[in-house]
């Protein structure tokens, strides 16, 4: 009798936190696929991008979880800590799948580069793992995440079945609404966007001055093949995103320079 096929290895991390109903919603769908071993930040880490803790102790904890995994930790680090630790000390080798989410709040265009969702996806890239970031647009902590555990399904079970090149994540961002609203799932680019900050300037009780962002998104990008274009019009984005930042098309144009 031949022997049973291995189940996948899946690490699942997030930013938002270990129990946040994101990562709920992702482990309940990555058990039907394998071993889940689940180890996120102990609190939320949004913004945090591909920070990672070098001057504090990072502490790990076993946690009981409410969904059926392998076993569970919270980290005190970033969710990039998350990643290497996970590797490093909880799984001794490296997983076969690594999925990060599901974020409360989007992660399209120039978002990426800020995410913690995402760093911890371009982390599992960095280390040659298959990994996928997904996203949700929707900040509400009663967020409907049935849809988006569909999109992991459909996405996941493409990734192990077809496989990610190496040194590549994805980076799916999913419309909010039913089921029904959402018209499929499109590979894409990402688009040319960026975030108009400014700061106020307010008043502590103390009398002192302090500052808080705020911003408005500007996209840029007008073509019909991009991640802004995609979720206009309800459909699921995916990106392939990869951490070498090398801008290629320019090298011609330095090749002019007199350096010598």
């Amino acid at each position: 009798m031949s022997e049973e096929k291995k189940r996948p290895l899946i690490l699942v991390v997030n930013d938002d936190g270990v129990f946040a109903k994101g990562i709920r919603a992702l482990a309940e769908v990555m058990i039907d696929f394998g071993d889940v071993v689940l180890v996120a930040p102990d609190k939320p880490q949004s913004g945090m991008g591909h920070a990672v803790t070098l001057h504090d102790p990072i502490r790990l904890k076993k946690v009981l979880y409410e969904v059926p995994v392998s076993a569970a930790y919270s980290c005190s680090g970033t969710p990039v800590d998350a990643v290497k630790i996970a590797i490093s000390r909880v799984l001794h080798r490296k997983p076969d799948l690594l999925v990060s989410g599901i974020n409360h709040g989007a992660n399209n265009s120039i978002n990426v580069i800020y995410s913690g969702t995402m760093s911890a996806a371009i982390e599992g890239a960095v280390e040659d793992i298959p990994s996928i970031g997904f996203s949700l647009l929707d900040h509400s902590a009663e967020a409907d995440f049935d849809a988006s555990q569909d999109v992991v399904r459909t996405v996941v079970k493409n990734a192990l079945e077809h496989g990610i090149p190496k040194g590549v994540c994805l980076n799916v961002n999913i419309p909010k609404g039913l089921k029904k609203d959402i018209h499929g799932i499109r590979v894409c680019t990402q688009a040319r966007a960026r975030w108009e900050e400014e700061f106020e300037e307010r008043t502590d009780p103390a009398g002192k001055k302090y500052y808080w962002m705020t911003g408005e998104f500007r996209n840029l990008d007008d073509r019909d093949d991009c991640d802004e274009a995609v979720l206009r019009n309800n459909f699921v984005s995916v990106v392939p995103v990869h951490f070498d930042l090398t801008a290629y098309h320019t090298l011609p144009h330095f090749s002019q320079w007199k350096l010598q």
